[in-house]
This record gives structure tokens, C-alpha cells and sequence, in this order.
């Protein structure tokens, strides 16, 4: 072996372990460039597999998941060729955290299911945590949080008995999500309570901000706004600075929901803030990109076979121009949705006033809304039960926007059991919780395509209290019998 050889080994050593400790600090940007610096010169080592990771891992942090899953195929051929099923575990977690950071966890599941699996046969306690941990995100995701809670209990278990109390706090405010998820909204805040004092006495800033932005939900849903406002803010804060649009954007999310009352000025920056943070993160997680490594890794757990050079090359150039039109495309439809936005802002403001003031889609036809939903004239309806009524449409439109929008809920902000509300409510409409609240959010979404053509479906269909398109336009055409698209062509 030479001596260039060996100086060549020592430099990508010093820089994969620079790396590391940037990537430790929360310092991203540093991680991947010393990281990157390092990769050549580690070919055909062992530190070559730990980098690729290295370099996956940080681009999740970065939400730059089309880089994370290049490198993390990379490094997982390397893993599955040594057959050691400890590696391959930590190989298969890396590869759930960029299909749930893209939300996709239906794809990370069969990743972190197999990876438990080889974690078991590795018989790694911590890394059967961290997968577990993961198991408990991706049901969390998929809204299964009851299946969710035994999986984030039992890393919270292992974490424990082995005496690592930061990655065990980590474990709680996990939990804590969970329990937001199914409402145990009390019990969620009086663990982060515990969480959130504990880290701030440590530099493990991106889970600090995680924890206050599950805090600011837990308090918000439970009206209490004022004191979710400084959780949201200290969460948009460490994101900004770290660099991390996921989190940021949950973080200004919180803020816009929480201000819109109180301050609809600074609302309106947070939105602008969300908007921008949210077009960013798609850009960075085309579908197509994700698609094409999924399809790569194939149906029998990413077994890669070796392709002939000519293949390979064909498969690289393919890829390099699809990857060139994405990008002019998105280049072009950012260009075009900036243009649209400057039109937008000036008229937002009056918007959210509109909003502030029980959104008048409600206020304005209210009689109208409620007859036409009940097949009944409110006005026949003696005072106690009109007074019923319209508390419970006041509360819906209070709730809209949190995400917790469900007959469970409206009940519990109406002090009666589901029973106790659902009798009474069907007694005097004769339809269901359910159907009640989504008559509400269908005739806002109506409203708002009647008299706000500025505002795009996307954008209609967010304050509607829909996260996404698709099952907005599938709810507006169970509703009215055609998409939001049709209905404004047939006003034109």
C-alpha cells in the first residue's frame, strides 16, 4: 500500500468524522459538504457505507428527500451485500425516515417492518428503539394512533432500562404526539411538560423543537392560544435557524392558526411564511423522484442486482433528463404561482378579517345553510334549540382549523357526551355529526369559490381544513355532484 494511499484513508477518516460531529451539532449544511468531500476518497472502505448514511440522514434533515434516497440506496447495496443484518436495519430505517419525511408512510412501513425484523435478528436493544420509534411515526401518520402507541412504549421501555435519558425523552414526546392524536390532550401537555424543560438543557435543538411544536397543538386544542403563541414561535425559530423547512412549516402552520384572531397582520406573514416553506418541500419531493427509487428497490426488499455498464449508463442519462424537465417545470410553475401570489397578498388581509368574523360564508347565509341541510326553516325552531344550532356551527368554525375537526370534539367543546350531542343534533336536522360538520366545511368551500377567484383549489381547500387536494375535490363532488374545477367552469 502506498503512502498517497494511506494519506487518502487518513484524510476521509478526519473529514466522515468532522462530518459527523457537524451533523451531531445540527450544523446540516457543514455535514454534507465535509461529508461529500470525504465520499471519494472512503471507495471500497468500510467508512464508505457510514458516510452514504451519513450523507442520507442529513439530507432528511435538510427535506431534500430526492438526495436522501439516492444516497441512502447507495449505501444500502452496500449493506445488503455485507449481510450483516444490524447494518441492514439501520439501512431500512433511513430509508422509512425519507418516505415519511416526503408523507408517504404507507411506503415507509414495509421499510421499518423489515427493519425491525433484522433488528431483531442483530439483537441491537438501540436500534430495535429507534426502529420502533419509527414503527410508531408511521401509524401516527397513517392516523392508526392506537396501533402506534404500544410500538413508541416499547422504545420508550428500551430506551429506559438502558439508561439513555435524552433519546428516552425523545421517546416521550413522541408519545406525546400520539396522545394529541387521539385527544388525551391533557395528558400530551403534562408530558411535555416533563420533555420540554429537559432539553433545553441540552443541544439536541431539533427535538426541542419538535416537542414545543407538539406542545403549541396540545394547547391549542384546547383553546388556549395565548399559550401555545411562544411554543409555535420558539419552534419557528430553532427551525429557521437549523435550516428545516418539514418542521418549520408545522411551526408556522401553528403560528397562522393561533394569531388569526388576535393579530391578522402577523397571521398574514405566517401564512405567506407557510405558503413559501410548502412550495419549497414539494419541490424537494416530487413524487416522480421518490417513485423512481421505490420502483428501483423493487417488491422483494431491495434486492439490487448488478447491471451491465451499458444499462447502467442508459439509466443514467434517462434519469438526467427527466430529472431536467422536473426541474424546468417546477422552475416554471414557482415562477408562475410568485406572479399570482403578489396578487394575492394585497388582498388576504381583507380575508382574514372575513375569517375573524365567524367566516361570514356562515353568517351571511346562515338561515339559508342550516334550511337547506335540515330540510327545516330555523326560524320554527323555538329559542334553546336555534340557540343548540348555532353554537354548535360557531364551534365548528372554531375548530376548523386545527385538525381536530370530528363529532367526538364538537361534543366535548359543547359540554355533552357524543350520545347526548348526536341525539339532539339529529333529533332537530336529521343528519349525523359527521355530515353536519362536513355540510359546513362544503358550504365555506362553496363561498369561497363564489366569491374569492383569486385564491387557487389548493389554497381553498387548506381553509377548509383539508391537507391535501385530492380528498378536498373528492368531498366537494360527493357534496355537489361535480369536482371545484367543473363548478367554476360552469359559473364562467
Amino acid at each position: 500500500m502506498t503512502l498517497a494511499v494511506l494519506a487518502d484513508g487518513t484524510k476521509a477518516e478526519q473529514l466522515y468524522e468532522a462530518a459527523d460531529q457537524a451533523y451531531a451539532q445540527q450544523d446540516y449544511k457543514q455535514a454534507v459538504t465535509l461529508a461529500k468531500q470525504a465520499l471519494p476518497l472512503c471507495k471500497g472502505t468500510e467508512t464508505e457505507a457510514d458516510c452514504l448514511n451519513l450523507l442520507a440522514i442529513t439530507y432528511i434533515r435538510l427535506s431534500d428527500y430526492g438526495e436522501a434516497a439516492k444516497y441512502a440506496k447507495e449505501c444500502y447495496v452496500l449493506d445488503e451485500k455485507s449481510g450483516d443484518p444490524d447494518v441492514m436495519s439501520s439501512s431500512l430505517n433511513t430509508l422509512a425516515a425519507i418516505y415519511m419525511g416526503a408523507n408517504q408512510p404507507q411506503e415507509a412501513e414495509k421499510y421499518v417492518l423489515k427493519g425491525i425484523e433484522m433488528a431483531e435478528k442483530a439483537n441491537n436493544p438501540g436500534r430495535m428503539a429507534i426502529l420502533q420509534a419509527m414503527a410508531s411515526e408511521v401509524y401516527h401518520a397513517q392516523g392508526h394512533d392506537e396501533k402506534a402507541l404500544p410500538y413508541i412504549e416499547k422504545a420508550y421501555q428500551i430506551d429506559k432500562q438502558t439508561g439513555n435519558e435524552p433519546r428516552a425523552m425523545v421517546r416521550l414526546a413522541q408519545k406525546a404526539s400520539i396522545l394529541i392524536g387521539l385527544h388525551h390532550y391533557q395528558e400530551a401537555e403534562q408530558v411535555l411538560k416533563e420533555v420540554i424543560p429537559f432539553l433545553r438543557k441540552t443541544p439536541d435543538r431539533q427535538s426541542l423543537g419538535i416537542a414545543c411544536n407538539k406542545m403549541g397543538m396540545a394547547l391549542f386544542s384546547q383553546q388556549r392560544e395565548k399559550e401555545a403563541l411562544p411554543y409555535y414561535q420558539e419552534a419557528a425559530d430553532i427551525f429557521m435557524r437549523l435550516g428545516d423547512p418539514y418542521n418549520e412549516v408545522h411551526a408556522r402552520r401553528g403560528l397562522y392558526e393561533v394569531l388569526w384572531q388576535s393579530n391578522p397582520d402577523e397571521a398574514k406573514h405566517q401564512l405567506d411564511r407557510f405558503n413559501d416553506l410548502k412550495d419549497s418541500i414539494y419541490s424537494k419531493t416530487s413524487a416522480e423522484t421518490l417513485a423512481r427509487y421505490n420502483a428501483e428497490f423493487g417488491n422483494d426488499w431491495l434486492q439490487i442486482e448488478n447491471h451491465e455498464q451499458r444499462r447502467a449508463k442508459l439509466w443514467a442519462i434517462a434519469i438526467a433528463v427527466v430529472l431536467a424537465i422536473l426541474v424546468v417545470v417546477i422552475w416554471l410553475l414557482m415562477r408562475k404561482r410568485q406572479q399570482r401570489q403578489a396578487n394575492i397578498n394585497q388582498k388576504l388581509s381583507e380575508h382574514i378579517n372575513e375569517l375573524r368574523e365567524k367566516y361570514d360564508v356562515l353568517n351571511e347565509h346562515y338561515d339559508n345553510a342550516i334550511a337547506t341541510s335540515t330540510n327545516m326553516d330555523t326560524k320554527e325552531l323555538n329559542a334553546a334549540d336555534r340557540d343548540f344550532l348555532e353554537n354548535t356551527v360557531n364551534i365548528i368554525n372554531n375548530l376548523i382549523y386545527s385538525g381536530q375537526i370530528d363529532a367526538n370534539h364538537v361534543a366535548e367543546e359543547m359540554g355533552l357526551s357524543l350520545f347526548q350531542f348526536r341525539q339532539r343534533l339529529t333529533s332537530l336536522t336529521d343528519e349525523t355529526p359527521q355530515s353536519f360538520i362536513q355540510i359546513v366545511r362544503m358550504r365555506r368551500a362553496r363561498h369561497l369559490l363564489d366569491n374569492h377567484p383569486e385564491l387557487n383549489i389548493s389554497e381553498i381547500a387548506t381553509l377548509c381544513a383539508y391537507n391535501d387536494t385530492p380528498n378536498f375535490t373528492r368531498a366537494f363532488k360527493k357534496t355537489f355532484g361535480i369536482t371545484p374545477t367543473q363548478y367554476l367552469e360552469q359559473k364562467r
